[in-house]
C-alpha cells in the first residue's frame, strides 16, 4: 500500500476514496469500505483518507479519546482492508482552516473519481460541510459520491465512542462483536521484576501499546506469537500485591518455555476472569492464580 504524508499525489490513475478517521475498523466503517470497492472500476486505485492524529488533538488538545488503534496498527488495518492508497495526513492548522470547497477541490486534484464517507461525515473549517453539499459539488464535476447509511447492532450505532466504551467497561465481547474481530493489545517484551518466575507463573511483560486498555483485572486470553497461537492469563494493573505504581500488561502463556525479550507478541480474545487484589501473603496470591488457570484449562474429554 502506497502512503502519502500530504495530499498530494504522483500517479494520474483515477481513485476511489473512502474518508473518515476509522478508529477500530469497526463493521459500521467496513461498509463504507465496501462501498468503496463498489465504486472502483478497472484500471482505477482504491484508497483512504484518514488523519495520523485525532482531531480532537488539534482542536481541544487533552480532550481526545483514548484510541482504539494504534497508528500502526489502523495503517495495516488499511492495508488488510484492500486499499492501495493511504493518505495518512496530519489534522493541523491548515487543514482545520481550510473551507468545504478547498478541500473537495483537493480531492479532485488527487485524481478522485469517486468518494464514500458516513452519511453523518462533516469536513471543512468549523465542520461547515456535509454530505448533501459533497454529492452535489462533485457530482457537478463528474465525481461520484456515496454516503454510507450508519450500521445498527441491537438497534444501536455501532460507532468507536460506543466501543470505547465496551473496553474501558470491560465487556470485551460485546467489543469484539461491534467490531467484527478480537480487540488486540500488540507490544514488545520487556525485562520485568522477575516476580512472576519466582511464584511459579513466568510471564512475558508486554510494553504498554498507545491505545485503550481494558479495566485492570485478570483476563483469559489468546496469545500468538511467531505464527502459533498459546492459551494465555494476561494481568493488567499495576500490581497492587507489590504495591506497583506503573500499570503493566502481564501475560503467563501455557506450554511456553521461551524467552522472547524484545520479540513481539499479540494478545486477544481478551475475557474477564477476576479484579486484581491485594491476597493474605503470597501463598494465598499463588493459590489464587492456581484457581485462575482453571480459564486456560485443557477441555476435559469423556
Amino acid at each position: 500500500m502506497k502512503l502519502h504524508h500530504e495530499l498530494t499525489r504522483e500517479s494520474e490513475r483515477p481513485l476511489v476514496l473512502a474518508i473518515g478517521f476509522f478508529d477500530g475498523l469497526h463493521r459500521g466503517h467496513m461498509e463504507i469500505v465496501r462501498a468503496t470497492r463498489r465504486l472502483r472500476r478497472p484500471g482505477w486505485r482504491c484508497g483512504v483518507l484518514t488523519f495520523a492524529n485525532h482531531p480532537a488533538s488539534f482542536l481541544r488538545p487533552g480532550q481526545e479519546p483514548p484510541m482504539l488503534c494504534t497508528q500502526a496498527e489502523r495503517v495495516d488495518m488499511f492495508a488488510r482492508a484492500g486499499f492501495e492508497e493511504c493518505f495518512f495526513v496530519p489534522f493541523d492548522q491548515a487543514l482545520a482552516q481550510m473551507s468545504p470547497q478547498a478541500f473537495l477541490d483537493a480531492l479532485i486534484g488527487l485524481g478522485v473519481h469517486g468518494v464514500c464517507v458516513g452519511t453523518t461525515f462533516r469536513f471543512g473549517h468549523k465542520r461547515a460541510g456535509d454530505v448533501t453539499m459533497m454529492r452535489e459539488y462533485l457530482e457537478a464535476r463528474g465525481v461520484a459520491c456515496v454516503g454510507v447509511p450508519n450500521v445498527a447492532d441491537e438497534g444501536e450505532r455501532i460507532s468507536s465512542t460506543r466501543i470505547r466504551g465496551l473496553v474501558a467497561a470491560g465487556k470485551m465481547d460485546l467489543a469484539d462483536h461491534l467490531l467484527g474481530r478480537s480487540y488486540e493489545l500488540r507490544g514488545v517484551v520487556e525485562l520485568g521484576a522477575g516476580r512472576g518466575h519466582d511464584l511459579g507463573f513466568p510471564t512475558a511483560n508486554v510494553r504498554v501499546p498507545e491505545k485503550l486498555l481494558p479495566p485492570d483485572g485478570v483476563y483469559s486470553a489468546v496469545a500468538r506469537y511467531d505464527g502459533r497461537d498459546y492459551a494465555a492469563l494476561v494481568s493488567i494493573g499495576t500490581n497492587p500485591q507489590f504495591a506497583g505504581e506503573r500499570r503493566t500488561v502481564e501475560a503467563w502463556l501455557r506450554d511456553f518455555h521461551e524467552t522472547i525479550y524484545g520479540r513481539e507478541l499479540a494478545l486477544r480474545d481478551l475475557r474477564f476472569v477476576r479484579e486484581q487484589r491485594v491476597f493474605d501473603g503470597v501463598d494465598a496470591l499463588i493459590a489464587q492464580m492456581q484457581l485462575d488457570l482453571a480459564a486456560v484449562a485443557y477441555p476435559a474429554f469423556g
